[in-house]
């Protein structure tokens, strides 16, 4: 399945969840002056416009991205991230990067990039996105659920991986548990982000309950949603990331910050997070 594009969500609660928490994880990785692999399996466009074309369909960067550009008192790893952010714009907010662009702001000059993304139209942009970047970061038109076997286990021996698929078809739950395993078992040491989407369907609480069951020694759950589920039963109301060997950091530092994420993403009084992890 093709129709779908990042674009059109680019910037939203969902967006600024998974990249505050990926940009965490990336600061922590290269504290260590050893060479890494950041590995995408969905990487998408690498960068959307947000006045012009899909994005201001729904506009749903003023509901995320946008109200943390505009507040007030922030944390300092909250400003970090908006600082990012703000990074590729020149003063106004007319660009929002995506996981990959996220990525390559901590690059270092030994570190390389792998990045997946099937759908046609995507990849090209995301192979201009990255094309300056010469052979340290390789573009694939590719599913990432089958691209990853070839990166694993990375010569450096440490890598992240992000896996977010569209999940329109609801295949793709058992697919990241299926690719979780195969990837454990070609390299067991490596981070892996899986994002979800909040839904009021089955499949995604299942998956975590997969993820759940492989029963690895260190991990870490976050969601957030940000406000009630609609009556008519459709709509994503939150989103979460699990994740696999997650820095031993990141569970304090989300402690101290998701109430303050959630405040200001809220969209109702029913706003609510969770914060579960095991860290050996």
């Amino acid at each position: 399945m093709l129709s779908y594009r990042h674009a059109f969500h680019a910037g939203n609660h969902a967006d600024v969840l998974k990249h505050y928490v990926l940009s965490q994880v990336l600061a922590h990785t290269v504290q260590k002056n050893k060479p890494f692999w950041y590995i995408d399996t969905h990487a998408g466009a690498g960068m959307y416009q947000l006045t012009e074309g899909y994005a201001t369909q729904n506009a749903e960067f003023e509901n995320g991205v946008s109200k943390l550009i505009h507040a007030k008192n922030l944390p300092e790893l909250l400003v970090d991230y908006v600082a990012l952010i703000q990074s590729f714009n020149d003063g106004s907010l007319s660009l929002y990067p995506g996981s990959p662009k996220i990525a390559a702001h901590y690059l270092r000059h030994d570190d390389k990039m792998r990045l997946f993304e099937l759908h046609p139209n995507d990849c090209k942009l995301l192979h201009a996105n990255f094309e300056s970047y010469g052979r340290q970061v390789k573009t694939e038109m590719q599913d990432g659920f089958n691209g990853i076997k070839a990166c694993l286990p990375p010569p450096t021996r440490r890598a992240v991986v992000l896996i977010d698929p569209p999940y329109e078809d609801k295949h793709d739950y058992q697919y990241v548990v299926e690719m979780i395993k195969d990837s454990l078992k070609r390299f067991a040491t490596g981070t892996y982000i899986v994002w979800y989407p909040i839904l009021q369907r089955p499949e995604p609480a299942e998956m975590i309950g997969n993820l759940m069951h492989l029963n690895v020694p260190d991990w870490l759950h976050v969601s957030l949603n940000i406000h009630a589920p609609s009556a008519e039963g459709f709509g994503m109301h939150g989103s979460g990331l699990f994740i696999i060997n997650p820095p031993w950091t990141l569970p304090k530092t989300l402690t101290e910050t998701m109430p303050i994420l959630t405040r200001f993403l809220a969209l109702d009084n029913t706003a609510s997070f969770t914060l579960d992890y095991k860290i050996a």
